[in-house]
Parts: structure tokens; C-alpha cells; sequence
């Protein structure tokens, strides 16, 4: 069986940089607690998986002043997103993963229905698949997993549309791979998906509090 590296993709969770369509909502401070909070459960998530190395890859790079503060397990390995749009930084983890001979699974921080125990469901659908897609309901994808590489599924996608997983879809089709694809999830990226935060996020008072 091959290694299995998850990959997390993340925002410094710092005030007007990130989950910034929240603020109408949140404000700048409470948005930001949001996106430690979303960052800190898939880290946990992760790790309480076990399924093997765990990288996060951050924007921007951890040395600069907008992750001071931010304490990361020492279990996590730490890279930066490197440039390009969010296909060509996929595409460059994913490519140096599978490289690796390593199965990847690449996610974000948005969805709050990540799991150890979603994760480890990925992973086994890749032991028959080579990949695995679990769909947002806004037409994006919170999980793509991968047992082998190719361009074609990052290049050329409209990124933060509601056809992300679909053209997704076809292009592993096209391929002629294998594709195992999960539940439907939700990610809280807009004010009206605020609903789907656990209640022991939010405070009495409606303010998002942070990790313990």
C-alpha cells in the first residue's frame, strides 16, 4: 500500500486577510478567530487520521508577520503554496507527491465537516480508485485524492465557480482513471453558511471563539 500524504492548503488566519466574505458578518476580527478555528480541526482532524505525513502548505510563507503567534503541531511538516493560482499550487503538491510514490489527499480549511474519519474513508476508496473527489455544495470540491498525476486536472479550471468539481469530473473521465466520489459537504465561506458551524464554536453572544 502506498504512503498516504494529506496536504492542507491554508490562509494566515489573520484579520482582512483571511475569510474576508465573512466580515459583513463577522467582522475582520471574528472572521479571522473563524479561520484559526476551521485551521486548528483540520489540522486535528488530520493527525487523528493517522494515515501518514501531513503538510501544510501556507500563504504566505510561515516566517512572515502574519503567522507570528500561530503555534502548529511539530508533526506537521510546513511548506509555502508557492505562486501561481490555486491550480498551479495544487498541481505542484500533488505532482511532488505522487513523484514520492505517495497517495495524496488535498484539502483545505473551509469545510467543517472534515474528519479523521472522512479522511481515512478517502483514503481507503484509493486503495481501488486512483481518485477520489468529495463535492462541495457550491460546486467546488473540499477533498481531491490522488493516486496519480496530471495536469490537465488543474490547468484551465475557473477556480471559485460553481463548475469546479464538475469540470473536475469530466477530466478524470477523460483520462480514463478511476474516480470514487464521496458526500456531498459544505464549506463556510459566505455569511448564510454560517449555520453550518458546530454550536461550540460560537459563543452565546454570537462571537466565534477560538481553540482551546
Amino acid at each position: 500500500m502506498q504512503p498516504v500524504r494529506t496536504i492542507i492548503f491554508a490562509k494566515a488566519p489573520r484579520p482582512g486577510l483571511a475569510k474576508t466574505r465573512l466580515i459583513p458578518a463577522l467582522n475582520a476580527e471574528g472572521a479571522a478567530n473563524l479561520a484559526r478555528r476551521m485551521l486548528d480541526s483540520t489540522v486535528d482532524s488530520a493527525l487523528a487520521a493517522e494515515l501518514g505525513p501531513i503538510e501544510l502548505r501556507v500563504t504566505p510563507a510561515i516566517d512572515t508577520p502574519e503567522w507570528h503567534g500561530v503555534t502548529l503541531p511539530s508533526a506537521v511538516a510546513i511548506g509555502e503554496q508557492g505562486a501561481g493560482d490555486l491550480g498551479a499550487r495544487l498541481a505542484r503538491a500533488a505532482e511532488q507527491a505522487v513523484a514520492r510514490g505517495e497517495t495524496v489527499l488535498l484539502i483545505g480549511t473551509d469545510c467543517v465537516e472534515m474528519s479523521a474519519a472522512l479522511l481515512r474513508e478517502a483514503a481507503a476508496a484509493l486503495r481501488r480508485h486512483d481518485a477520489v473527489l468529495y463535492p462541495t455544495v457550491d460546486g467546488g470540491y473540499a477533498l481531491l485524492g490522488l493516486n496519480r498525476y496530471h495536469p490537465l486536472l488543474f490547468s484551465d479550471i475557473a477556480w471559485s465557480t460553481d463548475t469546479v468539481a464538475f469540470d473536475t469530473t469530466c477530466r478524470i473521465a477523460r483520462l480514463g482513471w478511476s474516480l470514487r466520489q464521496g458526500s456531498m459537504l459544505h464549506d463556510v465561506d459566505e455569511p448564510a453558511d454560517l449555520r453550518r458551524l458546530p454550536a461550540a464554536w460560537v459563543s452565546p453572544g454570537g462571537v466565534i471563539t477560538t481553540s482551546v
